[in-house]
């Protein structure tokens, strides 16, 4: 089947895109190619690029809650569990009090929040 479209951006809203595309290009390695106080992108030379757009009103999401959903999460897959913990750490991630990967042995994931609040996932392997 032909598709309709090609994803271009994944886009987040957050109130300092700056410093969210920032944390974002040490968790990727991808480089900043666009930014100024409302709109930044990352971009790896491929076909998507991640964005950040400035929202005044941002609140982040409440989940596992459903009173703010998180609505889009990223997911990352690492070949260093403990390691890759460390740097998101020490880039501003928090780990998340909610760890449903805990509860399933065949999956090795852990939940973090990106310093705006965002939910993000490092997958093992």
């Amino acid at each position: 089947m032909e598709p309709i479209a090609r994803l271009r951006n994944i886009v987040v809203d957050c109130p300092d895109p700056k410093a969210l595309a920032d944390f974002y290009a040490g968790v990727t390695g991808w480089e900043i190619t666009n930014a100024d106080d409302e709109w930044v992108s990352l971009h790896d030379g491929g076909a998507v690029r991640l964005c950040f757009q400035r929202a005044e009103d941002h609140r982040p999401p409440d989940w596992p809650g459903s009173e703010r959903p998180q609505q889009l999460h990223l997911d990352f897959r690492v070949d260093d569990m403990a390691a890759a913990e460390a740097r998101v750490l020490a880039l501003g991630a928090v780990k998340h009090d909610h760890q449903p990967g805990e509860e399933d042995p065949d999956e090795d994931f852990r939940v973090y929040l990106d310093p705006a609040g965002h939910p993000f996932c490092l997958f093992a392997g």
